[in-house]
């Protein structure tokens, strides 16, 4: 007995020791297998990223609470970090042997070399951004962030909330560290993205702690939590307010230090081709965000025949509307400002604008069977964009839902002025951002099973813009948008995504002034000039992201026409529809790939 007992303990010893040795040797060298490797590139990606991972909320379903109370770590030595750990994957990628893999395991091992060999050819370009701009950045990101994505069911989970706002300092302080390399390597923004920084960070320090989004949303989340007594309660929110007071505004006032020291040398509003190298960098954007081998050049003469065939389209409709002089541009902006098309202030409510949508959405839920093989289980929602970011927000924006099913998917609508909402282009508006656009396929791709879990997350813009833009084509094949003015409103988006071929490459590769792009967007679409100045500014520091949007749709619509005409009588949409969205975000490339693979199956 002795014996054996001595047996069974050197047996779990060695076993022990030899699931060590395994652990660390797929931590720090080559997995064993592909699948071992698949999930700890994801797994370490996401541990790498606390703000992500509690946004997907993927361990709190097993009770786990790993890392909510951190912050995303924005030094540039973590970028650096990133950067290495990024080729020590990709080098470990390559040397599997892929040559007999099929069917899915081909697939994975094709997006993730594509996503990583991308990542790592940007590597030489990596601070060729404007990491804290109109748009997006910490100074908005992170509130949002906490107040819209940090759940707290708990009073653990308040506590972490408190936890992060006593980060704030440090992390506002890795982020001017990379501002400051930035400009050492002389990428300074445009003078535009300055300003208009320094407004929206003046006037969040400039708000009483009480009014503060993360003072505010953080009383109303621990309201709810009916398990807390007076005393606790209080305890939470006087900290909160604490740390706000010494951790959140102190950052702020550090990074508008920054932004105002910065001021003099922000002279300029160019794009980027005059950031140093910029037209080899453009050149790298415009090849990651449409997943394609096309060129600036190709880009800008396809942008410009969508517009001419979309601007005649909208001039027949139009001219039923007796709007036949002028531009396009021009008569729309009159349509636009027609009272009868308009939400009136004082009349109506932002909720009952938010509702409407909501119907939207509900009505054309319904059609879906029909032409969808699969569907998401997860439901939508629209909300308001926050009102601290809404004048620097784009119209409106998506969110997937979280994988616990504790949050929805939401539809971000921003309601900062409801004369500039017509209700001609609310359908279309709701169509991309929910069903059957982003929602929909987002949705989808986070419920895929028996796939590695980065398949389930993995964004490639050209894929899922491309789908979204292709919706409200499909939205209007499915009979939603029979009214001519709701279609009016269809070709106004499709107008605007064409623009932006021609805008993007424009301002980055042509050459063309703010000022011009502005113009001709103005002529072209129709839109407030306050939109369009927007929109322009959005495309100056998200080079070539514009560019995904008709390019992604126009290849789903090839694919489309070469399915049918090779199917004949056995095609089906929704069959077509299964073989797009039920393997994840793809490149294009990709994209192409399994949608012959689906013709071949479908004529044997």
């Amino acid at each position: 007995m002795k014996r054996f007992i001595k047996w069974l303990g050197l047996g779990l010893v060695t076993v022990v020791l030899l699931t060590g040795v395994f652990v660390l040797h797929t931590i720090y060298f080559k997995p064993l297998s592909l699948n071992l490797f698949y999930n700890k590139v994801f797994i370490e990606f996401m541990f790498r990223n606390p703000e992500t991972l509690s946004s997907l909320r993927l361990l709190e379903p097993m009770g786990l609470h790993y890392k909510n109370d951190e912050l995303s770590d924005s030094s540039p030595a973590r970028a650096v970090e990133d950067a290495a750990i990024t080729r020590r994957n990709l080098e470990h990628l390559l040397a599997y042997d892929s040559s007999e893999l099929e069917g899915e395991e081909q697939l994975s091992y094709a997006v993730l070399s594509w996503f990583l060999e991308d990542i790592v050819a940007g590597e030489q370009f990596m601070y060729h951004n404007y990491p804290v701009n109109q748009l997006f950045g910490v100074q908005s990101n992170l509130p949002t962030f906490m107040a819209t994505q940090h759940l707290i069911t708990s009073r653990r989970e308040a506590e972490d909330y408190i936890a992060r706002l006593n980060q704030f300092d440090e992390k506002f302080a890795g982020v001017i560290q990379g501002l400051e390399l930035r400009e050492e390597k002389g990428i300074i923004p445009p003078r535009f993205v300055v300003q208009k920084v320094l407004k929206e960070m003046h006037e969040f320090s400039a708000q009483p702690i009480e009014e503060n989004i993360l003072y505010s949303t953080f009383i109303e989340k621990v309201e709810k939590l009916d398990q807390l007594n007076v005393d606790v309660r209080k305890s939470l929110e006087l900290r909160a307010a604490s740390a706000i007071r010494l951790s959140v505004l102190p950052a702020y006032r550090q990074l508008i230090k920054y932004f105002q020291r910065l001021k003099p040398k922000a002279t300029q509003n160019h794009g980027v081709w005059s950031l140093p190298d910029g037209d080899a960098f453009y050149d790298l954007k415009v090849r990651a965000n449409t997943t394609t081998d096309m060129t600036a050049t190709q880009i800008h003469k396809i942008g410009r025949a969508e517009v001419r065939r979309i601007e005649a389209a909208m001039d027949q409709i139009l001219c039923v509307q007796n709007l036949c002089e002028g531009s396009v541009g021009t008569r729309v902006q009159a349509l636009s400002q027609d009272p009868r098309y308009l939400y009136q202030p004082g009349e109506t409510t932002g909720d009952q604008i938010l509702q409407d949508y909501q119907q939207l959405i509900e009505e054309i839920t319904v059609k879906l069977p029909d032409w969808f093989g699969t569907l998401p289980q997860a439901p939508v929602k629209v909300e308001r964009i926050p009102e601290f970011k809404q004048d620097t927000a784009p119209g409106a924006y998506y969110n997937p839902p979280t994988m616990d099913g504790s949050r929805p998917g939401i539809f971000y609508a921003n309601l900062r002025d409801f004369s500039a909402i017509t209700q001609w282009g609310m359908p279309t508006l709701a169509y991309h951002e929910a069903m059957p656009g982003h929602h929909l396929q987002i949705a989808i791709a986070m419920e895929i099973k028996g796939v590695p879990m980065f398949r389930n997350f993995l964004p490639f813009t050209a894929f899922s813009e491309g789908w979204a833009l292709y919706s409200e084509q499909l939205a209007y094949e499915m009979g939603m948008l029979e009214n001519p003015l709701h279609n009016l409103g269809r070709l106004q988006a499709e107008m605007f995504r064409a623009v932006r071929l021609v805008v993007d490459t424009g301002l980055h590769k042509k050459r063309w002034s703010r000022e011009r792009a502005i113009r001709y967007m103005l002529e072209k679409t129709g839109m407030p000039k306050g939109e369009v100045v927007a929109e322009v500014e959005r495309y100056m520091v998200m080079p070539g992201q514009a560019l995904a949007y008709k390019v992604g749709m126009l290849k789903i619509l090839e694919l489309r026409e070469r399915a049918r005409q090779e199917l004949g009588d056995k095609f089906d949409i929704r069959d077509f529809h299964d073989a797009v969205l039920t393997h994840g975000g793809l490149p294009l490339t990709l994209v192409e790939q399994e949608v012959d693979r689906y013709i071949l199956e479908k004529q044997q």
